[in-house]
């Protein structure tokens, strides 16, 4: 359900996106593109080809575009991302998305202590870290900012097969909390996004995952939680997370802060 939105006018803003070559990442920076913001997308190198795309589709707007390495596993990445961002861009980070994140599957019985590293270490370490290296710069230039994060329908209720993922998104949910707390002092508005099911790669990789667990067919998992779960009657699109995140930066959504909002079409009921 690829949605075409008009171009508007620049900003004279930056939007720094991690994890944005695929799926819900590649969404937000393509929607913010098109809301006047210029962008940085940071990636690990397996993705460069999809960034590049991402990239080439936004210059190809007349906005300006910039890739930049980072595994956020990485705090030191991080930072440099950052920092290369100014540098290309300008100092005029607005917008910071930690959209980096992994869906590992797994009975608990069977997560081994590395299994359960990876998880935090993407999933919240990276998120904490990127927050604080965006919330630093914006700090530094004195005009504020809005910082948001990837949470989940699990940082409110977990599921079986997925609970470190579900751990680190409650852990995600509350350090939105004590991250606005902190920084609204300096006109930074901190919010989580918290997709449901979605028709992106990770997904399909779920539901993989799941099948061999349950014993179903590949696609089975995923269609039977769309049709069981989601009250709207459609599998959720990228560009609906997308659309909150449009919001939650815009000036609308200048009151809100401290929040993990579900979009997940009901499946949370």
């Amino acid at each position: 359900m690829a949605t075409s939105y008009p171009i508007k006018a620049a900003l004279g803003r930056t939007a720094f996106i991690t994890g944005g070559s695929q799926g819900i990442g590649r969404a937000i920076a393509l929607r913010l593109a098109r809301d006047g913001y210029d962008i940085s997308i940071a990636d690990i190198p397996p993705a460069q080809a999809r960034v590049d795309e991402v990239v080439k589709e936004i210059q190809s707007w007349g906005r300006n575009a910039i890739s930049v390495t980072a595994d956020v596993r990485e705090p030191k990445q991080i930072y440099a991302a950052i920092d290369e961002t100014v540098e290309k861009l300008g100092p005029n980070l607005f917008v910071s998305v930690a959209n980096a994140g992994v869906t590992q599957v797994k009975p608990l019985l069977e997560c081994t202590p590395e299994f359960m590293e990876n998880e935090v270490r993407l999933n919240l370490l990276g998120l904490m870290n990127t927050h604080i290296a965006a919330a630093r710069q914006m700090v530094k230039q004195k005009s504020g900012g809005r910082i948001l994060g990837a949470g989940s329908i699990a940082s409110y209720r977990t599921a079986e097969n997925l609970g470190p993922y579900g751990a680190t998104k409650f852990a995600v949910r509350g350090f939105t909390e004590a991250s606005a707390k902190e920084w609204a002092q300096y006109g930074i508005r901190v919010n989580a996004y918290g997709p449901g099911i979605v028709d992106t790669p990770m997904w399909d990789h779920i539901d993989r995952e799941l099948a061999a667990i349950e014993g179903i067919s590949v696609g089975a998992a995923k269609d039977i939680r769309v049709r069981r779960d989601i009250k709207l009657g459609r599998i959720q699109q990228p560009e609906d997370v997308a659309k909150l995140v449009a919001f939650l930066v815009s000036d609308e959504g200048e009151y809100i802060t401290g929040q993990t909002i579900k979009t997940c079409g009901g499946a949370s009921l």
